[in-house]
């Protein structure tokens, strides 16, 4: 395999645990330089660097953006992966959850990307990948206001990527299904019958499990890529096919 990321800078928010943690991996392991910024920069693994960042918050984003530009020597790559769940109808969340959610979601990826745009700007291979989802495209039950959140992401990442086409800066987005997460552990041990829902989840992607994280991290690192120069505004499904195929029930 050839390491195109060798030597790259590059920022994962939400790269301590689930996809984020995937993606640092295998970023460090085709030779890139991290830094996580997450809640809790903890178990990272040797030779990355984790700064305590809360994406809701401004400050707390320039300042952590900032320090992570300075130890890396600049930033090449920013992967917006930092997110949170939510479950329910439109009548199952009230107005301060809503203004949460959308927060962290939607203006958190504005907000690290517009920290990291001066740095993006000097870099020979600038590229932002988003986590979108399964939901943006997806009419899910019982998740209104995550679909709203990740559909808005798409719609942002296919407008980041036309404002910023003739500085050289790619931006795309992944929208993985229903992955193996803690997000996702912690849902089916709240079910009434986890077993039942886990199969129900599994059942729903035409591959018939769920998504990995190491798969979600192997699309963003292809969308990342600097041999991927002609990639941009692009929405890479990695759902085992449930974008686009409709299988017949087993008999």
């Amino acid at each position: 395999m050839t390491d195109s990321f060798e030597g790259i800078r590059a920022l994962v928010t939400g790269g301590a645990s689930g996809i984020g943690a995937a993606v640092t991996a295998a970023l460090t392991a085709r030779g890139a330089h991290v830094a996580v910024l997450d809640i809790r920069p903890d178990g990272l693994p040797p030779g990355v660097v984790g700064y305590t960042c809360d994406i809701g918050n401004s400050q707390s984003v320039d300042e952590a953006v900032a320090a992570a530009a300075l130890e890396l020597g600049g930033i090449d790559v920013v992967i917006n992966n930092a997110g949170v769940g939510a479950a329910g109808s439109v009548a199952d969340n009230d107005d301060d959850e809503w203004l949460r959610v959308l927060n962290i979601n939607v203006v958190g990826i504005a907000r690290v990307s517009r920290a990291a745009l001066p740095h993006l700007r000097e870099s020979r291979c600038p590229a932002i990948v988003n986590t979108s989802s399964v939901a943006a495209t997806h009419g899910l039950p019982q998740r209104a206001l995550y679909s709203a959140s990740k559909g808005a992401v798409s719609a942002l990442t296919r407008a980041m990527a036309a404002d910023h086409m003739r500085e050289r800066i790619r931006v795309n987005c992944v929208n993985p299904g229903t992955a193996d997460t803690p997000w996702v552990a912690r849902l089916l041990d709240a079910a009434d019958d986890p077993s039942a829902e886990r199969q129900a989840l599994e059942a729903r992607q035409p591959h018939g499990r769920l998504v990995s994280a190491g798969e979600v991290a192997q699309s963003v690192l292809f969308l990342a890529d600097p041999a991927n120069g002609s990639t941009t505004g692009t929405s890479l499904a990695v759902d085992g096919g449930m974008h686009s195929l409709l299988l017949r029930p087993d008999a």
